[in-house]
């Protein structure tokens, strides 16, 4: 299922559930929202302009991590989808804990405030910080048997059995690529209270 189109495979993604065991214990967080990204026909992807040294792995094969730095503050986990070659990924917005709450809560604590269960993981910087995922995990694939797993919806626990989808403009794209009305590519479970406020691109 994963090798199609980001825009194609979204609404399927939401309710999937990504975990990451390590030694201090595992965090698992159902995906609540996502946005997609479409590579070089896509205005606001990072591979708009082709394969850079960053972007590398958003090119590779369905089923693996883009994680990138953004701004040099926090970091955002992709999910990458078609085949290799094609860079089209999920940027997972946010979700809910499922399970390790308290090594969630305190990761995100030793980053900032946490001030609810429904705040450790909405937002994509919140996400990456519950689970524990930088850097180091940028093309690890999630559908093996390693430490980061990825277990599709319709395999997850707790999963809601018929959620709306909504769809509209992604957060903070500026330019092209944050037209709403052309790229309505931001997609969440409606009435999750994991998912996170729209804001538009500052100008």
């Amino acid at each position: 299922m994963l090798r199609e189109p980001a825009t194609s495979i979204a609404a399927h993604v939401l309710g999937s559930v990504l975990r990451h065991v390590t030694s201090d214990g595992a965090v698992a967080v159902r995906i609540s929202e996502v946005e997609a990204y479409e590579g070089q026909h896509d205005p606001g992807s990072h591979a708009y302009r082709g394969r850079t040294k960053r972007n590398g792995a958003m090119f590779g094969d369905a089923g693996h991590l883009y994680c990138y730095r953004h701004l040099g503050l926090h970091h955002c986990i992709n999910l990458v989808c078609r085949p290799a070659g094609h860079a089209s990924a999920l940027l997972l917005r946010a979700g809910a804990i499922i399970e390790g709450h308290e090594l969630a809560r305190r990761r995100r604590t030793a980053r900032g405030v946490s001030r609810s269960v429904d705040d450790l993981a909405r937002g994509p910087a919140r996400l990456a910080v519950a689970l524990g995922i930088d850097l180091r995990f940028d093309g690890v694939d999630v559908l093996g048997d390693g430490p980061v797993t990825l277990e599709l919806a319709e395999a997850s626990v707790g999963t809601p059995a018929s959620p709306t989808i909504m769809t509209g403009p992604r957060v903070g794209v500026s330019g092209d690529g944050g037209d709403g009305a052309r790229y309505p590519w931001r997609y969440w479970i409606d009435g999750d209270p994991t998912v996170s406020t729209y804001r538009p691109a500052k100008r």
